[in-house]
């Protein structure tokens, strides 16, 4: 924006754990006249707070990242700082993930691999109100339909991804053996799998774990 009656830049929170890419999009966005990075975090842990700090108005976040995710702190920060958009900003365009994204309160998801302009268009959108999504991935998240996983089928699966023990995941979880593998075949069931480890990757690749 040019002139003397130019608003301010929108302020934006930039959360990523991998600190080429946290870069390289702070680069980007600096480049617009009318956005201003104000605060970069390495994990999701920090953006509440950071937020608040920076009376951030626009929070682009990674989904994946180590301790806190995208989707905790979005939700950490939509009780903090309600006024506070956020717009998710991941490497995999699954579709449990759009889904989920808005349940924490996202009002937009965009994939790292989109068009450089779409991040900036992105920010601007969802500062005025609006949301931003892919329409592609918007048809196949409503084909696929809701995570069918409850909370703690989608816990026991997390755990069974990497090939854990059932006896390791039940006392990590201060649950029975019993309990777990009656989760397990739930999750099983539900998502067509043959067996924990093949149900763990589908729920995965969906975006429900």
């Amino acid at each position: 924006m040019t002139g003397s009656m130019a608003a301010d830049p929108i302020r934006v929170l930039l959360a990523d754990d991998q600190a080429l890419v946290r870069g390289a999009l702070a680069a980007l966005l600096n480049l617009e006249e009318d956005i201003e990075v104000v605060a970069q975090a390495g994990d999701g842990a920090q953006v509440a707070a950071l937020a608040v700090e920076h009376r951030v108005q626009v929070a682009l976040l990674d989904i994946q990242m180590p301790g806190t995710n995208g989707l905790t702190a979005a939700t950490q920060l939509r009780q903090r700082l309600p006024d506070c958009k956020v717009l998710m900003v991941t490497t995999f365009d699954r579709p449990g993930y759009l889904r989920a994204a808005f349940d924490a309160g996202a009002s937009g998801f965009l994939v790292k691999d989109a068009p450089s302009a779409d991040l900036a268009a992105a920010v601007r959108r969802v500062h005025a109100g609006g949301r931003m999504l892919d329409p592609a991935l918007a048809a196949t998240s409503l084909l696929n339909g809701a995570n069918p996983l409850t909370e703690r089928e989608r816990e026991v699966l997390g755990r069974a991804q990497s090939g854990t023990p059932v006896a390791q995941i039940a006392a990590g979880l201060h649950l029975s053996v019993g309990t777990v593998r009656n989760h397990l075949s739930s999750a099983i069931g539900k998502t067509g799998a043959s067996n924990r480890i093949e149900a763990a990757h589908l729920a995965h690749d969906q975006g429900w774990i």
